[in-house]
């Protein structure tokens, strides 16, 4: 059990950067544990290698679900305040999506009218569920109850749109409409 213990102390003592833990048992009989490789001299050194743990990985356990049971394309165009309204809550939210620009795109709009009946945008699409328009309540509640958090992890990177069809311009806050 001491063993166990001293084991679980010593991996989370680790720096975050170390993948590699060494064990091994010294001429006076002392177990060393070590990120670190051991003397050259020692002999019956066990190396054990270790990927990085939840914490390092960047997304949570329940953003990855979400991600690949519910994922998140976002129709739109230069559009105004609509759209980087749509933008903005998605980004506030640290939500992973994909943008596809209806306004060049004559494969994007037949698409967008045939998933929806119509070219309104911007159309935020959350696995199966459509929603045509910007209104931050609707998004927000689709979004929760396809299990994305309210918040970005800390520490995490800001996601940005997965630009899958041509690159939107950014959004200009001095731009009337």
């Amino acid at each position: 059990m001491k063993f166990f213990v001293l084991t679980l102390s010593l991996l989370a003592a680790l720096p975050a950067a170390a993948d590699n833990l060494y064990r091994w048992v010294d001429e006076t009989g002392r177990v060393h544990y070590s990120d670190q490789p051991p003397p050259p001299k020692t002999k019956n050194a066990i190396q054990r290698s270790y990927k990085g743990s939840v914490i390092e990985s960047g997304d949570s356990y329940g953003l990855r679900q979400a991600k690949e049971r519910f994922p998140v394309i976002l129709y739109t165009s230069n559009c105004g305040p609509a759209c980087e309204m749509g933008q903005q809550l998605l980004d506030k939210r640290g939500i992973p999506y994909s943008t596809k620009d209806v306004e060049n795109n004559a494969d994007t709009q037949k698409a967008l009218r045939e998933l929806t009946g119509n070219l309104r945008i911007p159309t935020l699409v959350v696995g199966s569920q459509k929603l045509t328009g910007f209104e931050d309540s609707q998004w927000n509640s689709a979004l929760d109850a396809a299990g994305y958090p309210k918040t970005p992890a800390p520490n995490s990177p800001k996601p940005k749109a997965a630009q899958t069809e041509n690159k939107l311009p950014p959004p200009s806050s001095a731009a009337p409409r």
